[in-house]
């Protein structure tokens, strides 16, 4: 695979260290990268992203991609999740791939939570990024995590007070304060119509975990490209399906 050609690195700053993953020659100039941001319980190893790396490295040898772990995510050395956090992890990471290697041009492929606070970035702090995708966004994050994620008596212990491990396969500490930032921070009350031509969002038909309506719904309010993939869960198990979603994602992204 061309993938196996990779490195890691720490984003450094005050109070705060991000593991990252880069796809492709770091010696080589570049003038695009992606970031890929992971969704919740997510890691900077993520499968989907080195898929995705492969496809575009076999392609384009001079683009670098980058994954990296949101806070309390992975090696992430935080052992709490704020929304604050999340948002200056995204901000470091892209200002650090630009100033490292010279790459003024950032596209931004983020799935399911990482949808979510890659568009609740833009809505505050602007666009950095020359074009989004978004996979199965979740662009109800609260209702998503307390209604779907977190599983049988999960959701009361946590509006008791205290802190619960929640997730999939990997598991992410979560607190009353973490869930009511959710809650006050609901995008679908943002206006995102000046993002729209730079963003596209895809959703599989089959999707368990974050409804294809909530997509539908925000693309069209938003007057932004929906693109429904036929048969696919939400982590698009099916290679075929995914094969398809970085097909468009990089019909998307001008490659």
């Amino acid at each position: 695979m061309v993938t196996g050609m990779f490195k890691y690195f720490n984003v450094n700053a005050p109070g705060h260290s991000i593991h990252c993953k880069l796809y492709g020659n770091d010696k080589s100039i570049s003038e695009k990268a992606i970031i890929v941001c992971t969704g919740f319980a997510g890691h900077k190893d993520n499968n989907a992203a080195a898929v995705f790396a492969d496809k575009v490295l076999s392609k384009y040898k001079d683009i670098k991609i980058v994954t990296f772990n949101w806070p309390a995510h992975g090696d992430d050395v935080k052992k709490k999740l704020t929304l604050e956090d999340c948002s200056i992890y995204l901000e470091l990471v892209t200002n650090a791939v630009k100033s490292q290697y010279g790459i003024q041009n950032i596209y931004a492929y983020a799935t399911s939570f990482g949808g979510y606070l890659v568009l609740k970035y833009i809505s505050e702090h602007g666009n950095p990024f020359q074009k989004i995708a978004l996979r199965c966004p979740a662009i109800d994050m609260y209702g998503v995590l307390s209604g779907t994620i977190m599983k049988n008596d999960e959701y009361d212990k946590i509006l008791k007070g205290k802190n619960v491990q929640v997730g999939f396969d990997r598991k992410i500490m979560i607190s009353r304060d973490f869930l009511d930032e959710l809650k006050s921070n609901d995008i679908r009350q943002r206006d995102f119509m000046d993002y729209a031509d730079e963003v596209l969002i895809l959703h599989g038909t089959k999707d368990e975990v974050v409804p294809i309506d909530d997509s539908r719904s925000f693309a069209e309010n938003n007057v932004i490209d929906f693109i429904p993939i036929e048969g696919a869960d939400h982590r698009f198990i099916n290679q075929t399906c995914m094969s398809l979603a970085n097909k468009y994602v990089m019909q998307f992204f001008d490659l």
